[in-house]
């Protein structure tokens, strides 16, 4: 074709554009909603017989836009290696222990992709809303989209094996730059996150073999999550959802933090730390819940402290209702979680949106709790973090001092059997406290400490005695007359 004759063929194009948009434009404004409605039906379907492609969308979200879309999370994994080639403009991210950054298509970016031969487009769209005002703060109104374009004669191709090819290779790629992270819920005053819940990397590294507690209650605890992580047929057999619920309780500094790290590492699961006194009532626990990603421990710290969940119910109600009108405008303020909604929360169907779920709680004071928060089927196994027996001792000293055996070892054996002291008070004393210093110095150091707390609690012990003896000897006097 000559330039004339292609200069001739866009004149005729533009002419033909102009005269549909002037056509379009006196049908909008001139005849009835109905006959327009009609003439867009037929409008697509003339356009689809002309335009051989197909355009698949995959939104951010999903059911109503309550829950991260699944399918979306893998084509984004799936196009990291994608756009590092082809893209021109590209978005990137840090991974801990990563020897190069996660690049990912930036917002409206297209990157050609091919699968046995078929070309593909995939384009990275945002939909902004309509009305815009400005703010310093993302519009939690923007939703995302990942387009995908292909031609009509690919169809099958396309549907019956791309789209679950790119699913595997998404999760593939998940698990590889797959980073732990810990969750906490947004407070009241932080509405501006698009997100109910705000992440650091999870990064602690305890674990089962540092863990200052009995061999045989580890490995029971092992045992028990490696059969729930490969439960999944079991619990569809059973009929319930995939999740299980622990109960830490002990006293302070008995390691219950660190065992929920030691959990989430060796089932390389996410935190989810969920602060209930920030939660304003029933239905923002549910949003919460519907927010949490599956592989996931929910953890709930002191929850004896965290609301009105003890068996003091009917006490504290009976005093609110005592309450001047002051108290009553800051109760209002505070969170209106009840024990119910936080009972539907743990096992009610609200539970079943999502699977591989462990949920636990830590307390002090076990037996504070109400007896339908704690009961088997919420909160299926209760593992009491004691105080530190030998068989923790000598794991805390191979880790701080790396010993396995000392000629102290058994009076340290004797000393823990007659008193109570917690592991981090033996940790605390068998570290180093400058370079240098002899593992007989830390050793003894707390020998010291143990003897003094022997010493202390014999004394209190006489004391103690000592008062109900004398009790018993004035009773008997005065029975008896004497003075």
């Amino acid at each position: 074709m000559t330039p004339m004759g292609m200069g001739e063929l866009w004149t005729q194009v533009g002419s033909l554009m102009a005269t549909t948009m002037f056509i379009w434009a006196i049908v909008n404004r001139y005849f009835p909603h109905q006959f327009q409605s009609h003439i867009k039906r037929y409008l697509h379907k003339l356009i689809a017989f002309l335009y051989p492609y197909i355009t698949i969308t995959f939104p951010e979200f999903t059911g109503e836009h309550l829950r991260r879309s699944e399918a979306f999370t893998a084509i984004q994994n799936y196009l990291q290696s994608k756009t590092s080639i082809h893209a021109k403009r590209l978005k990137a991210e840090v991974v801990k222990d990563s020897k190069s950054l996660v690049l990912t298509m930036d917002d409206n970016e297209e990157v050609l992709d091919e699968y046995k031969g078929v070309k593909i487009w995939w384009t990275s769209t945002k939909n902004i809303p309509k009305t815009q005002s400005f703010s310093i703060y993302p519009n939690s109104d923007e939703r995302r989209f990942y387009k995908l374009t292909f031609h009509r004669r690919h169809r099958d191709i396309i549907l019956e094996s791309f789209i679950n090819h790119i699913m595997e290779e998404g999760k593939a790629v998940e698990v590889k730059n797959r980073q732990r992270k810990l969750y906490m819920n947004n407070s009241e005053t932080n509405w501006w996150h698009r997100s109910n819940w705000r992440h650091v990397p999870l990064e602690h590294p305890s674990s089962f073999r540092t863990l200052a507690m009995d061999p045989k209650m580890k490995q029971e605890i092992v045992n028990e999550l490696i059969k729930f992580k490969n439960g999944k047929e079991y619990y569809e057999k059973v009929g319930k959802a995939w999740k299980r619920g622990f109960l830490l309780y002990g006293p302070p500094g008995t390691g219950k933090s660190s065992m929920i790290a030691a959990m989430a590492n060796f089932m390389e699961y996410d935190v989810y730390d969920l602060e209930l006194t920030c939660v304003k009532d029933n239905s923002e626990l549910k949003k919460l819940l519907i927010d949490i990603s599956s592989k996931s421990i929910i953890v709930i710290e002191d929850i004896d402290c965290s609301l009105d969940l003890t068996r003091q119910r009917e006490k504290e109600e009976k005093k609110e209702k005592e309450a001047s009108k002051k108290g009553d405008e800051e109760e209002k303020k505070g969170s209106k979680v009840t024990l119910s909604g936080l009972l539907n929360f743990i096992d009610g169907i609200w539970s079943s949106c999502g699977g591989e779920r462990l949920i636990i709680f830590t307390t002090n004071h076990k037996e504070k709790l109400d007896e339908a928060l704690i009961r088997r089927g919420r909160m299926d196994k209760h593992i009491e973090m004691s105080y530190c027996g030998f068989e923790g001792f000598k794991v805390l000293a191979m880790n701080y001092l790396d010993v396995e055996w000392h000629d102290c070892y058994e009076k340290i054996e004797q000393l823990l059997e007659e008193i109570e002291v917690t592991p981090a008070d033996v940790a605390e004393n068998l570290t180093p406290k400058f370079e240098g210093e002899e593992v007989n110095d830390c050793f003894k150091r707390l020998i010291d400490v143990l003897e003094k707390k022997k010493q202390e609690s014999c004394e209190n012990d006489m004391k103690n005695n000592g008062i109900k003896s004398n009790g018993v000897v004035a009773e008997d006097g005065k029975e008896n007359g004497d003075m």
